[in-house]
């Protein structure tokens, strides 16, 4: 829609959205605050009781694994012991607090943003949309949330834990703490939460203002001349609501500076730490305040710089304060602008139509796929989804093993296909200009993209891709690893070393990713699909599959499994192959 021409046209729309935009409003409060006790009640009591309840469990265990751990010296496993009550007590009231505010947030903004949102022109009806959306949606995102935090409290922890329990170094050397440095490092971590708290606080208050006026004096302007977050009707109701909202957007980023002057203060005892000089720790206790407010300065495009003064706190001034506070800085951020002609391209253009969330859907519909195909294949069992869904699986196949090797498949495709980026099963190409910017993204696409070029430079053979989705598969599960009769081994032992260490790289991180919150449970559902299909198409019941037998593997173990037909009577390999291709062709559909 082009925006109107003119002041008085611009004016005139101005007032014919604003009727429009309150209306709206009112009914997104009305339904907020109806659903806001609600949703508190069940974000609250359910964390709380998840939270409360493994507390004794994560007491005991986060000891005991920090005792066995061989990667931690003595004298380590001491202050820790020491400092691991503290942040168990505080554990608590910082989750039940967290879920409060959350909950109350969650339940009065989510039925005003829905509502908001039912004015999409694509949907019909929207009166009735207005009305119900937001509604039962926002009851079945609380309970996402609680599960989501359970699966953070039990699953993600003890993965982290156990890792921390049973890795072991390669060089027999472990983490060990200079304890003669200790109490200087707390000292000074203490002085600069002090110091960088008064300063920054006075310096936020006298920039709040300024930040207050200036976004107000913005949206306004957008608003009169429909441009920005103004240009599109659907997206007028929202930055309307912005407008209204940006006094405790100011109020947040103030509070927010404040909580952020603590830590970041505080590392100022790592710096002591690290270069074992107090001298370093009081110059980054004064260079911190210069890093907030030459990085404040940036987001209200004030004047470059900052009036403090910013000392060297590092030894080694050309890598390490490049490190640490080069990211903080203008010039660094800035100074390399992406190419604005890239945005305008093809694989811009797929960006659009396939964001964060289309990817990870992608994803988990793969491991569909996936686990379809290997199950009629005999190469995972119905006792590894058993075991993946009760939490027997210990990440050996299903949990991590599945994801890894669905991963490996589009490194497998980007690598032969010469991509510069990661190709999905689509023949979406999603590169590092056009992927999506959320930070999960940011911490695993480079990995991927390294092992990708890896692999490329391997220039693998078919056996060899074989071999290696075998130990990407089963690499956890040692004795089914043994019985696969997938892929040879190469002759090499040189070959065989880098194959097995792509392998561990890739698992690790398909294992770093699924102790997200959100991961688990997607794949659970995943899962689900795939023995609910599995046993639709063979006609069997769920109660067969609880009581399913621990066959062998082999290439026609999903005939075994899950024919109605006896198999008591001998048959030859070609006729029980034949029959798994099938099965395997049968179970090959798509699930909404």
């Amino acid at each position: 829609m082009e925006p109107p021409r003119g002041f008085l046209a611009s004016l005139w729309n101005f007032i014919r959205f604003l009727p429009y935009f309150i209306g709206l409003l009112i009914l997104g409060t009305i339904k907020g605050v109806i659903l806001c006790p609600f949703i508190l009640v069940i974000v609250t009591v359910g964390n709380s009781a998840i939270v409360l309840g493994l507390w004794p469990v994560h007491v005991f265990y986060s000891f005991y694994c920090v005792l066995s751990a061989k990667l931690i010296g003595p004298v380590l496993k001491l202050v820790s012991c020491i400092c691991l009550p503290i942040i168990l007590f505080l554990w608590l009231p910082i989750a039940i607090a967290s879920s409060i505010v959350g909950g109350a947030a969650y339940g009065f903004l989510s039925p005003m943003l829905a509502t908001f949102q039912a004015i999409d022109l694509g949907k019909a009806n929207k009166l009735y949309h207005c009305i119900y959306d937001g509604t039962w949606d926002t009851v079945k995102g609380s309970c996402t949330i609680v599960r989501d935090v359970g699966d953070i409290c039990y699953h993600s922890y003890f993965s982290v834990m156990d890792d921390l329990r049973i890795q072991k170094s390669s060089t027999g050397k472990y983490y060990e703490i200079r304890l003669l440095y200790l109490p200087v490092a707390l000292f000074c971590g203490l002085l600069g939460s002090m110091v960088d708290m008064l300063v920054i606080t006075v310096i936020a208050a006298y920039k709040s203002p300024y930040m207050l006026i200036k976004g107000w004096y913005r949206l306004f302007h957008d608003c009169i001349g429909r441009e920005g977050p103004f240009l599109e009707t659907i997206c007028v109701p929202f930055a309307g609501l912005a407008i209204l909202l940006w006094p405790l957007a100011v109020v947040g980023a103030f509070l927010g500076s404040i909580v952020s002057s603590i830590f970041l203060g505080a590392y100022a005892g790592v710096i002591l730490y690290q270069e074992s000089s107090f001298w370093y720790g009081i110059c980054y206790i004064v260079a911190s305040i210069s890093i907030y407010d030459e990085y404040s300065n940036d987001i209200l495009d004030m004047r470059e710089g900052s009036c403090f003064p910013r000392p060297t706190y590092r030894a080694e001034t050309t890598s390490r304060t490049n490190s640490h506070a080069g990211s903080f800085s203008k010039s660094d951020s800035l100074g390399n602008p992406p190419n604005r002609s890239n945005s305008m391209n093809a694989s811009m253009i797929e960006l659009k139509a396939r964001d964060s969330r289309e990817l990870a859907d992608a994803f988990f519909e793969a491991c569909r796929c996936n686990g379809e195909i290997l199950a009629s294949e005999g190469v995972i069992t119905r006792k590894d989804f058993e075991d993946a869904k009760s939490s027997r699986d210990n990440g050996k196949t299903i949990s991590i093993g599945l994801p890894a090797y669905c991963f490996l498949q589009v490194l497998l495709r980007s690598a032969k296909a010469n991509s510069a980026g990661l190709l999905l099963n689509d023949n979406t190409e999603i590169t590092s200009t056009n992927r999506p910017k959320d930070s999960l993204y940011d911490w695993f696409f480079n990995p991927l993209l390294i092992l990708k070029e890896q692999i490329k430079a391997d220039n693998l053979s078919e056996s060899e891709e074989k071999y290696l989705g075998r130990l990407v598969l089963l690499g956890g599960d040692p004795e089914s690893l043994n019985n696969s009769n997938i892929g040879s081994p190469p002759e090499s032992e040189l070959r065989r070393a880098e194959l097995e260490a792509l392998a561990r790289r890739l698992r690790g991180i398909t294992k770093s990713l699924s102790r997200f919150p959100t991961f688990r449970r997607r794949f659970d559902s995943s899962m689900k699909s795939v023995l609910d299909e599995l046993a639709k198409k063979n006609g069997e019941s769920r109660k067969c599959e609880a009581e399913g037998q621990n066959i062998r593997r082999s290439k026609s173990m999903f005939v075994r499994i899950f024919s109605q037909k006896s198999f008591k009577d001998k048959r030859s390999n070609t006729e029980t192959d034949q029959e798994a291709q099938m099965v395997g062709n049968e179970g090959d559909i798509e699930i909404k």
